[in-house]
């Protein structure tokens, strides 16, 4: 089965970005170092040819994820079919743990996406995943290492 991966449009571009930059000059660049490397001798014990073709491979191998990311790319759109305030894949949402006054704001993002440290959550986390078909002013339970966090939906938006 082909695991479907969510993207928002910003993602998808940013994805699309970064493949055409790897493909066109990353790739490039690699060539160059084994090129530059296998003319200074013996490639058995050359350091910059074993490093150049390490670098060769990660970025063949990123190129290969992003192409796969992207074949199997659904696009998060919003519709006006989902009720305005439910939470759901694209929605930014604010939240607070009960018992406490601090904030959190969260963008929910398809896996390929996710930043925590910068406010974008997978749905398959335990967070969005316990967010995702709550409405503002849910309580919500996530089960974390520690055990069980209550959080507030506090403001939900979807546009």
């Amino acid at each position: 089965m082909i695991e479907q991966e969510y993207l928002t449009p910003e993602g998808l571009q940013k994805l699309s970005n970064e493949l055409e930059h790897l493909r066109t000059v990353r790739r490039a660049e690699v060539a160059l170092r084994l090129h530059e490397a296998m003319t200074e001798g013996d490639i058995e014990e050359n350091p910059e040819y074993e490093d150049a073709k390490n670098e060769q491979a990660f970025v063949e191998g990123r190129i290969l994820t992003i192409e796969n990311i992207l074949s199997n790319a659904v696009l998060i759109e919003h519709n006006n079919k989902t009720p305005p305030n439910e939470i759901r894949l694209g929605s930014k949402v604010v939240i607070t743990e009960v018992g406490t006054k601090e904030q959190e704001n969260y963008i929910i993002v398809g896996s390929a996406e996710a930043d925590p440290s910068h406010g974008k959550i997978s749905n398959e986390s335990p967070l969005g995943k316990s967010l995702i078909g709550h409405k503002l002013n849910d309580t919500i339970d996530v089960q974390a290492p520690g055990g069980v966090i209550k959080f507030k939906v506090t403001k939900v938006s979807n546009k």
